[in-house]
């Protein structure tokens, strides 16, 4: 996987993005990481810089992130997500157990594959709904002006999408879709954040909801005035989130 390091702290910050973006989803919280901390912020396998992985599997994609974290051998991580990035390392979180993980930041974490995005994953119409929503400038454009109630400012949605590997993503979509329920995450008790932006889906709200379910301990944040990109969009209460508790539990 590629890596990309801001800081040059002890305290490791490894951080996953969502689908359709890349590692400069992070990009904004570089000018806040701490003098005590490193953010790597790594591209997903098949994303940006980082090859495919061995097989398209949930299995091999948390292998290799994992992997990649332990080759670090900085100690505990703070494992950072955003949106469907969060499931990732809150599954990485698991597989290095609790000597590995001091914490786990959810930034607008979905819970499950919403409807409207299910429809992408269906071979035929699916491609050509993802196709006239994604994977053309015109189609980007209609998308986010139809979402400017879940974003503030001049943030664009589906700006990350001009550069991906549609194929790539639509890969991804399948993967989170076959996720199944938070369930399997009940009993993970290293600290864990989570964080909304105020206008995000009604899906992400939903979603802190069954994520609160099966993570009690959790602590939940809201990220005022922004939206489905609040470390765009809120920048400075992302990075009090992420590095105001620094790594200890």
């Amino acid at each position: 996987m590629f890596v990309e390091r801001r800081g040059t702290g002890a305290d490791l910050f490894f951080a996953l993005h969502g689908w359709g973006g890349d590692r400069s989803t992070f990009a904004p919280l570089a000018p806040h990481v701490p003098a005590r901390a490193s953010l790597y912020s790594a591209d997903l396998p098949g994303c940006g810089l980082s090859e495919a992985p061995p097989e398209w599997s949930i299995e091999a994609l948390i292998e290799e992130v994992v992997e990649t974290i332990v080759s670090l051998g900085r100690g505990p991580a703070t494992l950072v997500g955003s949106c469907g990035g969060a499931v990732f390392a809150l599954l990485a979180a698991q597989r290095l157990g609790p000597e590995g993980v001091a914490r786990v930041v959810m930034i607008d974490p979905f819970a499950y594959l919403p409807r409207y995005f299910r429809l992408f994953t269906s071979e035929v119409i699916g491609r050509r709904a993802y196709e006239a929503t994604f994977a053309n400038p015109f189609g980007r454009w209609l998308t986010n002006q139809s979402l400017r109630g879940r974003r503030s400012g001049a943030s664009d949605l589906t700006a990350s999408f001009a550069a991906a590997d549609h194929e790539v993503a639509r890969r991804y979509l399948t993967l989170f879709d076959g996720l199944g329920s938070v369930e399997r995450f009940r009993g993970f008790d290293a600290p864990v954040d989570l964080a909304h932006g105020e206008r995000s889906f009604g899906a992400v709200k939903r979603s802190i909801a069954l994520w609160r379910g099966v993570l009690p301990q959790a602590r939940v944040t809201v990220l005022e005035g922004a939206g489905h990109l609040p470390i765009v969009e809120a920048t400075e209460q992302a990075a009090a989130l992420l590095f105001g508790r620094g790594n200890s539990r």
